[in-house]
């Protein structure tokens, strides 16, 4: 009987060890759009950089990648996402936020956010995280993959300079740190080229899944190749501009 009592001891000290030690995880919550949303494998060959962003992290990070498709910033507040996000977020958290595609959308009002307002909405989104003791993070939208004759990459939208620099001043205006993932990834796709580049957005071939029953010229997702580059290069970025989160990047 006292060898059962202590065998009992000894798996509830483990397990109550277990618990502590994930609870005891440093969060990185990720508000975002499609380019960073997770995607299942039978739902295609689009992936988000936010569903590979975990394996450049140590283990003491738990990733919630609360990233959803078709959203800017008034549509992912006006939909309760922005407000169930915050209300799990803990002192000592991290927030990364990247929206910019939808919100310049200006053909699709459910998704498109005047310029006035999504800079105020990013740095109301700083101002809560801050609130909640945690560390906002503004990462401005991942290029486009549109290159012209010259094998130059051009926006395909002449107003999403505004917002990126929109993006950049929220960061600044607010005292949150800033990972310029345009930049980034704007040197790493034109290093790569026109035609290599292609290998890491989805253009794809009919009938290389069973979801996709024509060919796919996408200059906007990113295919598994493209997302985990480009989680390594949010990682990195991490790394290289906050120190203290350098701790946290293998």
């Amino acid at each position: 009987m006292k060898k059962i009592f202590l065998s009992f001891i000894l798996i509830a000290s483990l397990s109550s060890f277990t618990f502590l030690e994930l609870d005891n995880k440093v969060k990185v919550f990720i508000a975002g759009d499609s380019t960073a949303q997770t995607n299942s494998p039978e739902s295609g060959l689009t992936r988000g950089w936010g569903q590979y962003l975990s394996e450049f992290l140590t283990d003491s990070v738990e990733v919630l990648n609360q990233a959803i498709g078709g959203r800017s910033t008034s549509s992912f507040i006006r939909e309760g996402r922005w407000k169930k996000l915050i209300s799990e977020v803990g002192p000592g958290d991290w927030v990364l936020i990247q929206f910019g595609h939808n919100d310049t959308s200006t053909g699709n009002p459910n998704r498109y956010t005047p310029p006035t307002d999504y800079k105020k909405n990013l740095m109301d989104f700083c101002a809560e995280v801050k609130i909640k003791g945690a560390i906002p993070v503004i990462l401005t939208p991942i290029v486009f993959r549109t290159f012209n004759d010259d094998g130059k990459l051009v926006s395909i939208r002449p107003h999403f300079a505004e917002y990126i620099q929109l993006a950049r001043d929220a960061a600044k205006e607010s005292g949150s740190y800033l990972i310029d993932m345009n930049k980034l990834t704007h040197d790493f796709v034109q290093e790569l080229g026109d035609e290599k580049s292609k290998e890491y957005y989805c253009w794809v071939k009919a009938g290389s899944h069973p979801k996709i029953t024509e060919d796919k010229e996408d200059n906007t997702h990113l295919q598994e190749k493209g997302a985990r580059s480009f989680a390594e290069i949010v990682s990195k970025g991490m790394k290289d501009r906050i120190s203290a989160f350098r701790k946290y990047v293998k």
